[in-house]
């Protein structure tokens, strides 16, 4: 049975009657249909349910669903899982039954990744104290963030659905613990384009022991066009191997090269419309604009001293505290997202002194970050994430001094960007086991990030295998309008 509504073209005479005047006039897409859609793509005006694909320039500032609260987005990855136990989340039951063995009911149906669940509960390791006039706990190796208790929001049920480093973290990165997802920051850029063009719109830092177990996958544009993934930039010297010009290339050679490839790429991009070649295109541009922006952004040798003290940075040295100081720098410059990763928060053992070193080197910065944006008025429309993949058991691993994944319940904190300022959210339970007051899942924050930049979590998506995909797939999230000021 034939379903088609017109007859089928009966030959190939019928077949070379059919101009392109008459395709153009009678199918609805005139000239000027075509003009007036790239024409409104461009500008960000164009109305659909996903972001329109039909600009020229994929990285062209677009419109968001509704008027955003952040444009920006500094996102804090602590990978390895920080102890929520040690750092935000008070549990002074945890204190009176340390070395027990944990209610048999609590640990039903429990999965661990290393422990036998019934192992005895580890008090935690350090004291803590209210800060600010709101009152926040924070413990006593966080004493700068504890001064700015009262600009951030701190979620104490955050819950997941892996318990192993890898998943857990492509998970928190792209809402999916499969590969080939596309990360939160490729989804932002996809929606909100950049808003410069001698730097990329997302880039990544990082520091610490290593890099992080979900690697490269954490950053990716999965089956977005790849002129929205992340940009791996390093810490010292030039931010890209091989930005610098070899010897015998100078810029007038350098620039005819790069025009002639391109001639070729463009050339090519008419004849089969890959959106990658697009992508090839705006690469070699931007490597040639970034020789001379990067090493700008680079040298943090003209911050004013304050500056540099503020953050604890040295100029020249890789650290967390670089990163953040160079964070606010690309923000400054108009990259959309940046996201610091620093590993390693995994304390199998060692806990005591795993935490107070790691805390020694990034949290002055966190703080230091909040501070200098916030006096630059920045802050209101920059989004800081903190967080790992997950948090810690209450129970014990090893002797005394070490915690095991746990997925079931953990903390985070945001600042800026829309979100309440000396908030507390949400609640575990009196062993810091589960949640029990507004959990907060890996989607839910998705959600709410993606709010916060102006979008509806659904309605962001893209056209990939029959599917409109989207950050928060198609499990329920809902945005936590609790966290908005």
């Amino acid at each position: 049975m034939n379903f088609s509504m017109n007859p089928p073209i009966p030959g190939p005479r019928a077949a070379a009657a059919l101009s392109r005047r008459w395709f153009l006039k009678d199918c609805g897409v005139g000239l000027g249909s075509i003009a007036m859609t790239h024409l409104l793509a461009d500008s960000g005006l164009a109305k659909s349910s996903s972001v329109s694909a039909g600009p020229v320039d994929p990285l062209v500032v677009k419109r968001p669903h509704f008027p955003a609260r952040a444009k920006n987005v500094i996102y804090l990855f602590m990978g390895g899982g920080p102890s929520h136990l040690e750092m935000f989340d008070n549990k002074p039951m945890l204190t009176k039954y340390d070395g027990t063995l944990p209610p048999t009911d609590l640990l039903k149906g429990y999965r661990s990744a290393f422990i036998d669940p019934n192992s005895a509960l580890l008090g935690p390791k350090f004291t803590f104290a209210k800060h600010g006039e709101s009152g926040i706990e924070m413990s006593e190796i966080l004493p700068n963030m504890a001064t700015v208790a009262d600009e951030i929001t701190v979620i104490k049920s955050m819950k997941t659905d892996a318990f192993n480093h890898a998943p857990a973290q492509v998970l928190m990165s792209t809402g999916n613990q499969q590969l080939g997802k596309p990360s939160m920051g490729a989804w932002t850029v996809y929606g909100l384009g950049s808003e410069t063009r001698d730097l990329p719109a997302f880039v990544v830092l990082s520091s610490g022991q290593k890099g992080p177990s979900g690697g490269n996958a954490n950053w990716g544009s999965g089956f977005l066009p790849t002129v929205y993934q992340g940009v791996s930039f390093r810490s010292t010297g030039d931010p890209v191997l091989f930005l610098s010009n070899p010897s015998g290339v100078d810029e007038r050679l350098q620039r005819d090269s790069i025009d002639a490839v391109n001639g070729l790429n463009q050339l090519h991009q008419k004849a089969v419309g890959d959106p990658e070649i697009t992508t090839r295109i705006k690469s070699f541009e931007m490597a040639f604009r970034m020789q001379s922006s990067a090493p700008e952004l680079m040298n943090l040798a003209g911050e004013p001293k304050h500056i540099l003290e503020l953050y604890g940075a040295k100029p020249g040295e890789a650290s967390f505290a670089n990163n953040c100081l160079l964070a606010r720098r690309m923000v400054e410059r108009g990259v959309r997202f940046v996201e610091l990763f620093h590993e390693s928060w995994d304390q199998h053992g060692n806990l005591t002194k795993g935490l107070e070193k790691n805390c020694r080197d990034t949290e002055q910065a966190c703080a230091a970050l909040i501070r200098d944006l916030k006096q630059r008025g920045m802050l209101e429309d920059t989004l800081i994430i903190w967080g790992g993949e997950f948090g810690r058991t209450p129970m014990v691993q090893g002797s005394n001094d070490g915690r095991d994944h746990h997925p079931n319940a953990f903390s985070m904190w945001m600042a800026g960007g829309g979100v309440k300022g000396g908030f507390s959210y949400g609640a575990s339970d009196d062993f810091g086991f589960n949640v029990v007051e507004n959990p907060v899942h890996v989607r839910d924050l998705h959600a709410t990030v993606l709010h916060l930049l102006g979008f509806d979590h659904e309605r962001l998506n893209y056209p990939f295998q029959g599917l409109d995909q989207r950050l928060t797939g198609v499990n329920p999230a809902h945005v936590v309008t609790d966290l908005i000021a």
